[in-house]
This record gives C-alpha cells, sequence and structure tokens, in this order.
C-alpha cells in the first residue's frame, strides 16, 4: 500500500508541534513525517520524530559523517523510547561551523553498521538523480542495497519521464519514497537549475497550481507502481500546497 510522507524542517519545538498539528488536522492522507537534521538548528531529526508519534510514523534523517564509529550512537535511545523503526542514512555536507567534529565515513558504513547493531530497523538510502551521472547513481544505489539498504527517498524530482527512467535502476520489490517540492520563485527555480542541476519539463512554471499538479502526478505515479511519496514544502504553508491532494 503507498504510504505518504511530508518532510518537515525542525526550526523550533514550538514550530514543529505546530506543523505537525496542522498536517493531523488538514492532510487525511498522511501516515508518515520525515525531518532532516540540519546543522544550522539545534533540534535534532530524531528528537523531532519524536514530536510526531504517535499521531505518525516517523523518519529521521542521519548524517553518517556526524557519528563517531568507535562510539555507541546516540539516537538510538530516543528511536525505541518512541517506537521509531525507520530511518533515513545520507552521507551529509561538511558543516558551515568547520569546529564541528565530523567523520570520515559515508552513508554505506552507517547502513552496514545500523544493519549489523540494529537489526530490526528498517533504513533508507537517498537517491539523487542531479549529482552524478546515470551509470553512478546506478553503481552507488547497488551499493547501498549489499549494505543493507531497504528502499531510498529519492531528491525532489520535478518531471515524471525522469521518475520513470530511475525506476528502471530500482529492484523490483525495493520500496521508493518519491520526492517532490515546492518551488514559487524565479530564485528558486534557478537555484535548484544551477546549484542542484535538476531537470525540469518545458512546462514548468513557478505557480502554486503547478506545484500541486505536479504533486497529484508524482502521487499517482507512486500508487501505480505500488511505491511511497514524500512531499516537502518550502516557503509555502502545507496545508495550502497540499490540502485536496492527500
Amino acid at each position: 500500500m503507498t504510504r505518504v510522507s511530508v518532510e518537515l524542517v525542525p526550526r523550533s519545538r514550538s514550530g514543529l508541534r505546530a506543523e505537525i498539528a496542522q498536517v493531523v488536522a488538514a492532510l487525511p492522507g498522511v501516515d508518515t513525517v520525515n525531518i532532516p537534521d540540519l546543522t544550522r538548528y539545534s533540534l535534532r531529526s530524531w528528537v523531532g520524530c519524536a514530536f510526531a508519534r504517535p499521531a505518525y510514523r516517523a523518519v529521521p534523517h542521519l548524517r553518517a559523517v556526524d557519528f563517531n564509529p568507535r562510539e555507541p550512537l546516540p539516537f538510538l535511545g530516543t528511536l525505541d523510547q518512541h517506537g521509531i523503526t525507520e530511518v533515513l542514512v545520507v552521507t551529509g555536507d561538511a558543516p558551515a561551523d568547520m569546529s564541528a567534529r565530523v567523520y570520515d565515513q559515508d552513508a554505506v558504513d552507517l547502513i552496514r553498521r545500523l544493519r549489523r547493531e540494529v537489526p530490526h530497523l528498517t533504513v533508507y538510502a537517498g537517491l539523487d538523480p542531479y549529482r552524478q551521472s546515470f551509470a553512478r547513481e546506478r553503481d552507488y544505489l547497488e551499493r547501498k542495497l549489499d549494505a543493507g539498504a531497504a528502499g531510498f527517498f529519492t531528491q525532489p524530482f520535478f518531471d515524471l519521464r525522469v521518475m520513470d527512467a530511475y525506476s528502471d535502476l530500482i529492484p523490483e520489490g525495493t520500496q521508493v519514497w518519491w520526492g517532490a517540492t515546492s518551488i514559487l520563485t524565479e530564485s528558486s527555480l534557478n537555484y535548484w537549475r544551477a546549484r542542484n542541476h535538476a531537470v525540469f519539463p518545458r512546462s514548468f512554471a513557478p505557480t502554486l497550481e503547478c506545484n500541486r499538479a505536479f504533486a497529484a502526478d508524482l502521487l499517482t505515479f507512486a500508487q501505480e507502481r505500488g511505491q511511497h511519496a514524500y512531499f516537502m514544502p518550502v516557503k509555502v504553508d502545507v496545508q495550502a500546497y497540499l490540502e485536496g491532494i492527500l
């Protein structure tokens, strides 16, 4: 059965609680919340996910570079306490604050460790269609699956044709969370094109109407394949973006 998640940024405890309450009230089709771990905010992803329990299943993002491979993992107690059984592992960018400690490991290393030490967890990895060639991303996906990943959260897509091409890379039976985000200004559109090398159809426009139409199409795409969808509202009210779709 297709699951639907909303990605919420943990800017503050009060703000995150308010957004979760809004999703509960306005979006009955949502059953999961996923929360990134962003170094510019003090609220860690696994603590933020605890706020979503028990109303939702929750998926914290874990940055592999943040965890000392020779020390116990600091988030396991929170996951156990709140019944969180799914995580998304990413490698993680270098922090803006260069005094912050990071470690020489990538997503594959942390996935392998989690599968060894916490085998009851469902571990997802990332799929990024823009960072490297099609063949290199395929090879990276295979390494993550070999390490024990159960599936993938994608970077946001903007074109169903590109999604269809990437769907052929993924072995049958692998869980996939297809992602979409809101782009409502020309500057945001230019950022995704220049910084992330994202692919847009010619028909794309940075309007709420266009973003809502693509969100509906992406959900149908996932449902037709028995896969999942997640939506990342950026600089838009989550209700305005997704009400009536979810």
